[in-house]
C-alpha cells in the first residue's frame, strides 16, 4: 500500500490562510482535511480554462456577512452562472435598504414577535428592514421595468433589471448584472422578492415571469460548456437544479458540496456527491467531496485559500 504519513499541525507566527489549508490537507484530520481538499478542488475549477462553474446557495447565508464572500465570487468573476432561491433576492435587496443585527439562537421567539423583528436563527431582522423597505423599494421599480416595456420576464432577466436600478456595492445583484453573471431562481415565488411581484400583477395583469427562458438558457449553457464545475452550499431546489442540467452533459467534471443535512433520511439535501454519480449528474471520473459542515464557517476558509492561490499564480492539481 501506497500511504501517506499524517503530520502534525504546526502553528507559527505569520501563518498565512493557503497555508494553513495546506497542513489540514497534511494533517490527514477529519472534517480538516475534507475542508482543505475542497478548497483545492474549488480553485482547480475556477482557474481551469473553459470551465464553466455553477454555484448554488440557500437564501439564509445572506442574511450574514458570508454575503461578502459571495460577493467576492461574484465581483471578481470567478463563477460563471448562479442557481439560488428566492430568499437570496429578499435578504440582498433587503440589506441595500436597511440593516440586519445580531441575534441569538435563544431570543424569545414570541417576545421578539410582540416587538416585530424576525429570527433568522441568531441574525434579528426587523419587519421595518424586511417585507416593509422590500415593499417601498420594490413597487416603484417593477413600475420602471413596466413602463418601459417590460412585460413576461424570466428570472434571469428581471433580476439583471434590478441590479441595474442599485447602486451598492455590497449587493450580489450589483455585481451580477455589472459582470453579465447570471442568476437564476426556479422558486421565483417563494418570498418576499416573489410576493411583491404577486402583488404588483393584481394591477398589472399582463406582468408575466416566463420560467422556460430560464430553462432554456440553463440547457444552452450546459450544452455548450467544454467542462463544468459547481459549488454547491447547501441542497434543497439550487443544489438540485444545477446537478439535474447538468446530468444532461454527462455530469459535473468538478463538484464541491458543503451540507449540514443527514444521508440517512434519502433527503436530497443530505445526499453525498457519491450519490449523485449513479444518476449521472457527476461524472465517475470527475474530481468531487462533499463536506459535512456549516457554510459560513467552512466557506471564508475556502475562498481565502482561493484568493491567496490566484494572487501567487499556482499551478492547477492537487497535491
Amino acid at each position: 500500500m501506497n500511504l501517506r504519513k499524517v503530520k502534525d499541525i504546526e502553528i507559527s507566527d505569520g501563518l498565512t490562510v493557503s497555508e494553513l489549508i495546506e497542513k489540514l490537507y497534511d494533517a490527514g484530520g477529519f472534517s480538516a482535511k475534507k475542508v482543505a481538499e475542497a478548497a483545492m478542488i474549488l480553485s482547480n475549477m475556477i482557474r481551469k480554462k473553459d470551465c464553466t462553474v455553477f454555484l448554488s446557495f440557500p437564501a439564509c447565508i445572506i442574511s450574514t456577512g458570508t454575503r461578502g464572500v459571495i460577493k467576492y465570487l461574484v465581483e471578481n468573476s470567478l463563477v460563471d452562472v448562479i442557481i439560488t432561491t428566492c430568499g437570496t433576492l429578499d435578504h440582498d435587496l433587503a440589506r441595500v435598504w436597511a440593516d440586519y443585527y445580531h441575534g441569538d439562537f435563544r431570543g424569545d421567539d414570541l417576545e421578539l414577535h410582540r416587538q416585530g423583528i424576525n429570527r433568522l436563527g441568531n441574525i434579528f431582522i426587523p419587519n421595518d428592514s424586511y417585507g416593509t423597505v422590500l415593499e417601498r423599494n420594490m413597487q416603484p421599480i417593477l413600475n420602471e421595468i413596466y413602463d418601459s416595456g417590460g412585460r413576461e420576464l424570466c428570472t434571469r432577466e428581471i433580476i439583471e433589471e434590478f441590479g441595474k436600478r442599485i447602486t451598492d456595492k455590497n449587493s450580489i445583484i450589483y455585481w451580477a448584472n455589472r459582470n453579465k453573471i447570471p442568476i437564476y431562481v426556479p422558486g421565483i415565488t417563494d418570498g418576499a422578492f416573489g410576493s411583491q411581484i404577486w402583488l404588483f400583477t393584481q394591477t398589472h395583469r399582463d406582468f408575466k415571469i416566463d420560467l422556460m427562458k430560464d430553462e432554456q438558457e440553463l440547457s444552452d449553457i450546459v450544452f455548450d460548456a467544454k467542462a463544468s464545475g459547481a459549488l454547491m452550499l447547501g441542497g434543497g431546489i439550487s443544489k438540485h437544479h444545477t446537478i439535474w442540467w447538468n446530468q444532461f452533459r454527462d455530469g459535473l467534471d468538478y463538484a464541491v458540496y458543503v451540507t449540514t443535512a443527514v444521508e440517512y433520511d434519502g433527503s436530497l439535501s443530505g445526499a453525498q456527491m457519491r450519490e449523485a454519480v449513479s444518476w449521472g449528474k457527476v461524472r465517475e471520473d470527475a474530481r468531487y467531496i462533499t463536506v459535512e459542515g456549516e457554510v459560513t464557517l467552512i466557506l471564508p476558509l475556502m475562498v481565502a485559500y482561493l484568493n491567496d492561490e490566484i494572487r501567487k499564480g499556482n499551478p492547477l492539481d492537487l497535491k
